[in-house]
């Protein structure tokens, strides 16, 4: 496991560990909010990794697209669920995992750019790369051997308590992903824009 979600796990336990050694006598609740890729129109230049997928997919940055698994909630999404987390009774004491619809691959994520973007996708690459070309491609490039512990691996999760409980209702990941792009367009953070 990378530093990242390690930093979040560990940040995570401790809050709880807090909580249970402090929180009764001094009137303290948590809820925690937990989201995958968290997609959305972006505000300006400096945005998460989530959204730099879509950048490099649609700057022609990527020969392809590895097999990859990945959770889609729209950032739109994800404040809505932490203010319901703040303000709902039922929340206490409960983990919400903020995911709409179950994961893509890497290369659905450019179907849909391609599908949705027009000729804004042009540059979107489509076809699947092998794993043993991405491995090769990883000797030569740190940044791709940080994927390859994911490479292949199926992960799936669900949003059902965060629905039910909360009664959360999210975007679509296909209108999440399209979000992404238009804002990068629409902000000029694309090659040739």
């Amino acid at each position: 496991m990378s530093a990242y979600p390690k930093s979040k796990t560990f940040a995570e336990r401790a809050a709880w560990d807090f909580i249970a050694k402090n929180g009764d006598g001094g009137g303290l609740e948590l809820a925690a909010v937990n989201p995958v890729g968290v997609f959305g129109p972006v505000l300006g230049p400096d945005y998460s990794a989530s959204i730099l997928i879509v950048q490099r997919l649609m700057d022609g940055a990527l020969p392809g697209c590895p097999r990859l698994y990945f959770g889609a909630v729209d950032v739109r999404d994800v404040a809505d669920l932490h203010v319901r987390a703040m303000t709902h009774p039922a929340a206490k004491g409960e983990r919400f995992l903020a995911v709409s619809e179950d994961f893509l691959l890497f290369v659905e994520i450019a179907k849909i750019l391609k599908s949705r973007m027009g000729a804004a996708a042009k540059r979107v690459p489509t076809r699947q790369l092998p794993n043993f070309l991405v491995r090769l491609a990883a000797l030569r490039d740190p940044a791709v051997k940080f994927i390859l512990p994911e490479l292949g691996k199926w992960k799936n999760a669900t949003s059902e308590k965060a629905q039910r409980v909360l009664g959360w209702n999210p975007r679509s990941r296909e209108d999440a992903i399209v979000a992404t792009a238009e804002s990068l367009v629409r902000l000029g953070l694309l090659k040739g824009t």
